[in-house]
């Protein structure tokens, strides 16, 4: 149907994968190390380190977090006409503007970082793990400038491998900082009659670890670079192109490609932070204390939305892929190979999606049980309420780089503050009126991405002429998942019985992933040479034959 372009076809998808495979990685030794942080210093302290972090993450968005984005759009456009010249010359400037704004943004967190705390966090003592945060946002910055220009160049493993690399080295150090600074704060603790500075000190060593972590993925990406540059090198002196971009222009275009994504991103992030918000100074209000408010806010973020979090990471990851890819499609005028790629990333993503949800909502309480100490019972309701949020960030998330690989960079921006809007609404009735609590928090949540969703659907049908294929791509993953929770529901009841919640939990996955790809092949979900475009297919794809469900 491409011509000789069948081989190139999925290869975002194999891009993406390599992507999916090592977010999912870093998600899950993000979750391993949260393990012994929550159980040193507390749902408390996890409250803290949370807060420190939503408000980091909003200043890495504004500064740099798009960065990576609007690099490797710009460097694919230029690549896919041969213009390699401006594709270095979109790196260099890309370079500065980061040291600009990176460095900007370390200013303000470490010289504002009591206001911020106080003011927005409505947890002043969570300062304490900003400021240590604060020289992070100049080493991302610079970072993400790099990981960019390498999947504008169509390679996604040097960002795949550097972010292996900086999530191990940051569990490692935020695990032993914790310890050692959590141990601190209870001198301190001591000494100032207030037992919350050892929660606050314990949080601060665990933001450490972020620091210590993109500081070795920088020093990993520098490598690579420093190897990559003798094969660009080549590609510039083969340059016959003669159109050449100073650095005017090239400043022009990054603010332009930007800025819609900035304001997209940010919209889309800050529910976070506005939730922590509203929450607090609700609650305070209510005569919720600091430390309740904190441990609130840390069973919350911890227990409930790093759980999720762990299979949003591929949607996160084919997003990365897809957009130099769709870009590329749209310069050349190859639109009905771009919607080929929406419909095949679209499928890939909620054949993931349905059996996560339906797992953390089947099997929620017993893992919460295995990995985390404390209060179970509430986090575990969380994720059986909120489990669909699996779903619906994933496809908000997966249709959000659409739109902005399409050039539509202003759609999502509206679409996000529209559903931003419906959000705070849904989240004051739930937790102001209603007194839900984290429940209504949760609740609020769904709304967004669910508005969102929707929202960037439309938008997608009417500027790709795009309609989405419901049977395979929604129906069979839903059939395939409702048999699989069953299964595993009755599996862990049985197992548990005899062997323990651990053994039972472990062993019910196992059966679910096996039930579920059974499942999906029986129902025609997908076929062979679907199953071999994806990421390890050709291994998947034997083993089917072999027990001929092909």
């Amino acid at each position: 149907m491409y011509n000789n372009e069948d081989s190139k076809r999925s290869n975002f998808i194999v891009q993406g994968g390599i992507l999916a495979i090592t977010g999912i990685i870093s998600r899950l030794i993000g979750l391993v190390y949260r393990i012994p942080l929550q159980k040193k210093i507390g749902d408390s302290g996890m409250g803290y380190y949370s807060a420190a972090f939503q408000i980091y993450s909003i200043m890495l968005i504004i500064s740099s977090y798009s960065l990576p984005t609007a690099v490797s759009k710009l460097v694919a456009a230029r690549v896919a006409k041969g213009q390699y010249k401006n594709a270095r010359k979109i790196f260099r400037g890309a370079m500065l503007f980061a040291s600009i704004t990176g460095g900007a943004a370390c200013l303000i967190v470490l010289f504002g970082a009591d206001t911020l705390a106080t003011n927005i966090m409505n947890l002043p003592k969570s300062a304490i793990a900003l400021r240590i945060l604060a020289p992070t946002l100049l080493i991302v910055a610079v970072m993400g400038v790099i990981r960019g220009y390498f999947q504008g160049l169509g390679t996604m493993m040097p960002t795949a491998v550097s972010q292996l690399f900086e999530q191990v080295v940051n569990a490692v150090i935020s695990v032993v900082a914790a310890i050692y600074l959590f141990e601190y704060g209870t001198k301190v603790s001591r000494l100032l009659k207030d037992s919350t500075y050892s929660a606050a000190y314990g949080a601060a060593g665990g933001t450490f670890g972020t620091g210590a972590g993109a500081l070795a993925g920088l020093i990993m990406l520098a490598v690579m670079f420093f190897f990559h540059n003798r094969e660009m090198k080549i590609n510039i002196s083969n340059d016959a192109s003669q159109r050449n971009e100073g650095f005017p222009k090239i400043f022009r275009l990054l603010i332009i490609t930007i800025l819609p994504v900035i304001l997209s991103s940010t919209i889309y992030n800050i529910s976070d932070v506005l939730d922590q918000s509203i929450f607090g100074s609700v609650m305070a209000k209510k005569g919720l204390s600091e430390h309740d408010i904190a441990s609130n806010w840390g069973i919350f973020s911890t227990k409930y939305k790093v759980i999720i979090n762990v299979p949003v990471a591929l949607a996160n990851a084919l997003c990365s892929s897809i957009m130099p890819s769709l870009t590329a499609c749209i310069e050349q005028g190859k639109n009905k190979l771009a919607r080929h790629k929406v419909r095949l990333g679209m499928r890939f993503v909620m054949i993931i999606a349905f059996p996560c949800a339906m797992g953390l909502s089947i099997l929620g309480k017993p893992i919460l049980s295995m990995l985390f100490s404390g209060e179970i019972d509430m986090p575990a309701m969380l994720l059986r309420v909120g489990s669909v949020t699996v779903i619906l960030y994933s496809m908000s998330t997966l249709s959000n780089g659409v739109l902005q690989g399409i050039n539509k960079m202003n759609i999502p921006v509206r679409n996000a503050a529209i559903a931003l809007a419906v959000h705070v609404g849904v989240l004051y009735l739930c937790i102001g009126v209603m007194d839900l609590k984290l429940y209504g928090v949760v609740i609020s949540v769904i709304v967004f991405a669910l508005t969102v969703c929707i929202l960037n659907w439309i938008s997608i049908g009417r500027y790709l002429s795009y309609r989405q294929e419901m049977k395979k791509t929604f129906m069979i993953p839903f059939i395939a998942s409702a048999v699989m929770g069953l299964v595993i529901g009755l599996m862990y009841l049985l197992i548990s019985k005899y062997a323990g919640d651990t053994t039972g939990t472990l062993l019910s996955i196992l059966i679910g992933v096996c039930v579920y790809f059974i499942m999906l092949l029986k129902l025609k979900g997908v076929n062979e040479n679907e199953i071999r475009s994806f990421p390890g297919g050709d291994i998947l794809a034997r083993i089917a034959i072999i027990f001929r469900l092909i």
